[in-house]
């Protein structure tokens, strides 16, 4: 199964170099709150699709101080795979795997990667972009051919929403290219999403009546009809507005607490952080199961905000399923883990524990 044997960083965030050889199966890193634990994990979610576990911008994760570029480097089973900025191009992501240039969105073809940071805790109560993003997370770990639409499906719109800034000069065939790009690329997300939706609401409902409560899921918004033409009868509405009104960028995942029936938005905090959890172990599953390999898991400060018994029922459900990286301020945190790679982190450097 894929898993990181070696993580080398160069100018990443808080390292000016670090070196370090976790094992196949919990890679468990403690540390003081701004120690850089949470920048290890995005130096793993960087070997996938996106910006990261932060969302952040390359600049961003250059070190202050240094070269101005920075450069991520891993090996993954027998595959070496690389990814940075130098300093004449700092939002320019380049990525090489075995020593030739790869675009990003190929990234997803040799791993998946997923992740729970305690930002996501509100992402149920946030705006829908968040839970969009989310899923798209969840679509791209299955098939990974989603984030070439994806990236080609914003692209044309933002075109299109250019032109449409002024009306009266916009090129109606120009337009009519756009939305017709538009149309095929967001019928591909939109499948691709109620494909991903469907299969992980199946796994929810058949999921073990643990800790964890177990979630109903439904795709809300934008219901796949014909796009271009929605799109062309839309354009006085869409240039008014100053965005596109319609489309699978409006779509919203909707998540309901499967037990009580009460959306996911509504429940407590408690609930919200084991549906989430809950949801997040299904899916590994589902890739499991898709993709012949466990996804990579990165989980950020987890543990802390679980009670023993569902930090026990937590940990016992996660033995098995391949590499999962955590967090978290003391080791204490991590007891009921036997088998391990423990690393202390201290400000700039990494330790075997």
């Amino acid at each position: 199964m894929p898993a990181v044997s070696r993580l080398a960083l160069a100018d990443f965030r808080s390292y000016a170099d670090a070196l370090i050889e976790p094992g196949p199966g919990f890679v468990l890193l403690y540390g003081e709150n701004g120690a850089g634990k949470t920048n290890l994990l995005e130096a793993v979610s960087l070997l996938s699709p996106g910006r990261g576990i932060r969302g952040a911008t390359l600049s961003e994760m250059a070190r202050k101080g240094g070269g101005g570029g920075f450069a991520v480097a891993a090996r993954i089973g027998e595959i070496d795979v690389g990814t940075g900025t130098v300093p004449s191009a700092l939002e320019r992501r380049q990525v090489r795997i075995n020593g030739a240039p790869a675009s990003a969105n190929s990234l997803g073809e040799w791993l998946s990667v997923l992740w729970l940071t305690p930002a996501m805790d509100r992402l149920f109560t946030g705006p829908a972009g968040d839970r969009r993003r989310f899923l798209d997370r969840l679509v791209l770990a299955l098939e990974p051919g989603h984030a070439r639409h994806a990236s080609r499906y914003e692209a044309a719109m933002r075109s299109r929403n250019k032109l449409l800034a002024d009306p009266e000069t916009a090129d109606p065939a120009w337009l009519d290219a756009l939305e017709t790009q538009m149309a095929e690329h967001g019928a591909e997300i939109a499948e691709a999403r109620a494909r991903t939706v469907a299969a992980l609401d199946e796994r929810t409902s058949a999921a073990p009546d643990d800790r964890f409560a177990r979630a109903e899921l439904l795709l809300e918004g934008w219901n796949g009809g014909d796009l271009a033409s929605e799109l062309r009868s839309s354009r006085s509405r869409d240039a008014g507005a100053g965005r596109t009104l319609v489309g699978p960028h409006r779509q919203d995942l909707n998540v309901v607490h499967r037990a009580k029936g009460m959306p996911a938005a509504q429940s407590s905090t408690g609930e919200q952080k084991a549906l989430l959890l809950g949801l997040v172990l299904a899916h590994a599953d589902l890739v499991a199961d898709r993709r012949g390999a466990p996804p990579i898991l990165l989980l950020d400060e987890v543990a802390a905000h679980l009670d023993p018994k569902r930090r026990a029922v937590l940990f016992a459900r996660l033995e098995g399923r391949g590499q999962v990286w955590m967090t978290a301020t003391e080791a204490a945190l991590f007891d009921g883990i036997v088998a391990a790679t423990r690393f202390h982190v201290q400000a700039g450097s990494v330790l075997p524990s």
